[in-house]
């Protein structure tokens, strides 16, 4: 085992800007070399855990409280967890970082218009349209990250070439097992 044990790699921006796509990337490197890893994706948990809860302040702030609970227990455990969650207010990524106790934020800086245009189920024009409330970007703020660890454009990189950027960032933080980093 590495110095370190399991961390949160906790990845946040707008709906759209590829967060859960580089997560699940992220995943598969980390999986493909025997990295015991977990994601925790925003959207399959408000299906599950935090089904039930709106887009009000305060029922975001719950569904990220609920988030940070579980990311901590299987971080706690030895896993690296990988979250994929908007987490909009710096009020409730500064909540993860004072939960979780190996927690790195990585921003998925994203422009809004690149977002609109990536936007397959349509919900920024949904949202323009005032039939979403409270839509991040749109009719919610979304503020920007005041310290990330990581911070990833993903017009500038492909998927793949910004999961390893995280990749390596875990690497240069102890949280790989050196053997099994000897098989990438």
């Amino acid at each position: 085992m590495s110095s370190k044990s399991g961390c949160v790699v906790w990845f946040t921006g707008l709906s759209g800007a590829g967060k859960t796509t580089t997560a699940r990337e992220l995943l598969q490197q980390l999986r493909a070399v025997g990295i015991k890893s977990e994601l925790l994706d925003g959207d399959e948990l408000r299906t599950g855990i935090c089904k039930g809860l709106g887009f009000s302040y305060e029922e975001r702030i719950e569904n990220i409280r609920r988030i940070v609970y579980v990311s901590e227990l299987l971080a706690r455990n030895g896993v690296i967890t990988i979250v994929s969650a908007i987490t909009p207010y710096q009020e409730m990524r500064d909540y993860a970082r004072s939960v979780i106790v190996d927690y790195a934020e990585v921003f998925v800086d994203s422009p809004l218009e690149a977002c609109e245009r990536r936007d397959v189920k349509g919900l920024y024009a949904k949202a323009r349209n005032k039939e979403i409330e409270c839509f991040t970007g749109i009719s919610d703020p979304y503020e920007i990250p005041d310290h990330p660890e990581i911070t990833l454009y993903p017009e500038h990189g492909s998927v793949q070439e910004n999961a390893r950027l995280v990749y390596n960032w875990l690497k240069q933080a102890s949280y790989l097992n050196s053997r099994k980093e000897e098989m990438v």
